[in-house]
């Protein structure tokens, strides 16, 4: 994995579950629909294979577009992420990359996320605060 860059989000939750289920979570798409607020998840999961994610955010549709760099069941899945809504040309420095680890906590599963590539402390609090809403609804799914 490359080095993260510019300014970090990051969020983290421990879900009362094992690794694999929270992992099962993390990848399949109907999962991932239920706690993202319905953004379909399109990617065969092989390391530099496209992920694509689509939906629809504060009523307007989007295509958003990455690779997936690591994908080591059921410690680590990081992609690339790219979005058209930010406003920036699709160029690699425009990327984010996501890193999700999951690490064991007893019984439980400590989920952690960063995204690098934020332009400011703000946005990188904004998106960090978008992501554990997220998270939170994945261990909200898993628990139930």
């Amino acid at each position: 994995m490359s080095a993260m860059r510019g300014e970090i989000a990051t969020a983290e939750t421990t879900v009362h579950a094992g690794r694999d289920e929270v992992w099962a979570a993390l990848t399949d798409p109907d999962r991932i629909a239920a706690y993202s607020g319905g953004a379909r998840v399109t990617t065969s999961w092989r390391v530099g294979d496209p992920i694509i994610w689509s939906g629809e955010y504060n009523g307007h549709a989007f295509e958003d577009h990455g690779e997936v760099l690591v994908y080591d069941v059921p410690h680590v899945l990081s992609v690339t992420h790219y979005s058209p809504l930010m406003g920036q040309d699709d160029r690699p420095e425009n990327y984010h990359t996501l890193v999700y680890t999951l690490s064991a906590d007893g019984e439980d599963t400590r989920l952690s996320l960063v995204q690098d590539n934020c332009t400011d402390a703000a946005q990188a609090q904004q998106f960090g605060a978008n992501w554990q809403a997220t998270l939170d609804g994945l261990k909200e799914q898993v628990e139930q």
